[in-house]
């Protein structure tokens, strides 16, 4: 079936974007839609068939298929559309779509459109607030246009306002963090605010499979504790430099951000396979710059919204020379803390959730494959292994991208709107299951502890060890525990005790 708007202008022009186009039309017998997967599918019938023009394309595709800032910026590169651009708002200055082009040419493009602007026409919005995540509107006279996009030039996240994005926006935290509370009561919850910043900081390292260094884990910790909320501006040079110092401790090669080309990859029969290619390192300030412009132009608006973008944006970013998934992680809490959705002391364990099976890190893959595999497939004969050089930050490499310039758009546009409704369900999942289990185990630990200390007099300490090791034993008293406390083997009828004790307290939970 013959294609129009957007697929349309790809073909005509040539203009291949990373990013697919989430609504793809053709002209067929009778209107229909119909979905595949993130693509919506729409049939027309023949009389809403453009004619074979850029500037009628390009009014179907802003009116029918919204705005898809990585293949403007593609399409707009070409000399010839500048030139339709000029002649377009030259014929119709007052037309909405030709002046909603022409400002979306001068927002992504560096040299304006030879064009006097226009001094007729009521504002029009340059994102649909109904279709898409916008931020706060800035009037911009010269099209009389309301730039409402959340971000700049340099980086701006694209999130479609489907329905799993407006379930994310408007996801109440603060109900089933008062089901904890009302529950389990304040005391507890705080309590396991503890245990939980700890093992939030395990599972994130259980990501990255590191989870076995203890000084690590609770050097991350730390870093949530104390770091949460506490920075103007997370994506400042300075604070980042904090954060990853606080991450990696003293003894890391390399602080600061990158100076060298990098990449996420793995081996597979003994060959390098490339997973993602980070942006050039030349770009990394402007595009922080461009993420701190996203949490500006989006204050007050969706948390969780904001958080996914600014974790996810973060990592495809890449700019650290080190730790950057870890401090993606972090911002996740970061935003919740500093939006006031999340109190302090609380910490989301949202990377225990993530490791909680093998399911559930296959999706936490997936989400981050969203934007990967697309950019290597495009790109898939674009980079070699080869001569190793050495980049400014003393970093060597020997893998030499080909085309860093044409994959900006892709870089600075991604669309994160699969990213906002993954990291909704995730945070449900834990609110839902690992801060209720971290709480029931705290819960059933105390009454532990007070059955026992009926009959046996010993410090906190000693009876959470105590606890620990039966249940760890099934339910009985080991052999370690008998010679660490003597009396055990002395009196057999306490360590019957505590064995009763110690079920008894933990008889309806499965947890730790």
């Amino acid at each position: 079936m013959p294609q129009i708007g957007y697929q349309w202008l790809s073909s005509k022009c040539g203009v291949v974007p990373v990013h697919p186009f989430a609504v793809q039309s053709e002209i067929g017998r009778a209107r229909s839609t119909s979905t595949d997967g993130d693509i919506r599918r729409e049939i027309y019938p023949e009389p809403y068939r453009p004619t074979a023009s850029l500037t009628d394309n390009l009014t179907f595709a802003f009116r029918h298929e919204g705005i898809h800032l990585e293949f403007l910026a593609r399409l707009y590169a070409l000399p010839s559309v500048r030139k339709e651009l000029e002649a377009w708002i030259a014929r119709e200055p007052t037309g909405a779509y030709a002046r909603r082009a022409c400002f979306f040419y001068e927002w992504l493009m560096p040299a304006p459109l030879d064009a006097p602007g226009v001094s007729k026409g009521n504002y029009v919005d340059a994102l649909n607030p109904e279709e898409f995540v916008v931020g706060a509107s800035i009037n911009n006279t010269r099209w009389r246009v309301r730039d409402n996009l959340p971000g700049n030039r340099d980086f701006c996240p694209v999130i479609r306002r489907v329905e799993a994005v407006q379930r994310a926006e408007t996801y109440d935290l603060a109900a089933p963090l008062a089901e904890l509370e009302a529950d389990y009561g304040i005391d507890l919850i705080l309590r396991s605010a503890v245990w939980l910043t700890v093992k939030e900081s395990r599972a994130s390292f259980l990501i990255e499979h590191e989870q076995d260094n203890e000084d690590r884990i609770r050097r991350f910790a730390a870093v949530m504790e104390s770091e949460c909320g506490q920075h103007a501006n997370p994506f400042d040079a300075g604070t980042l430099n904090v954060l990853q110092r606080g991450i990696l401790g003293q003894s890391a090669l390399r602080y600061g951000i990158r100076r060298s080309p990098v990449y996420v990859g793995h081996v597979a029969r003994y060959q390098p396979v490339v997973d993602y290619i980070a942006p050039p390192w030349q770009h990394i300030e402007v595009m922080l710059a461009g993420l701190t412009r996203f949490l500006e132009r989006t204050a007050g608006r969706a948390p969780l919204v904001r958080a996914a973008a600014a974790s996810f944006g973060f990592v495809y970013a890449h700019p650290m020379a080190d730790g950057n998934g870890r401090i993606s992680r972090f911002l996740i809490n970061d935003i919740l803390r500093r939006d006031g959705a999340v109190p302090a002391p609380i910490i989301l364990p949202v990377s225990a959730t993530i490791t909680h099976s093998t399911r559930d890190r296959a999706a936490y893959d997936k989400v981050l494959e969203r934007f990967s595999r697309p950019l290597m497939k495009h790109y898939a004969d674009q980079y070699t292994f080869g001569k190793t050089e050495i980049a400014e930050d003393g970093v060597e490499y020997n893998l030499h991208f080909h085309a860093y310039e044409d994959a900006l758009p892709a870089w600075r546009y991604p669309d994160l709107t699969a990213h906002v409704g993954y990291l909704a369900d995730v945070i449900d999942a834990t609110l839902a299951h690992e801060m209720r289990t971290e709480a029931r185990f705290l819960q059933a630990n105390d009454k532990a502890r007070r059955a026992i200390k009926d009959f046996l007099e010993a410090p906190d300490n000693d009876l959470d060890g105590i606890i620990r090791s039966v249940r760890q034993n099934g339910n009985s008293i080991s052999n370690n525990l008998r010679k660490r406390y003597p009396l055990l083997d002395e009196r057999p009828e306490l360590g019957a005790q505590i064995v009763e004790a110690v079920a008894e307290a933990f008889a309806d939970d499965k947890s730790h």
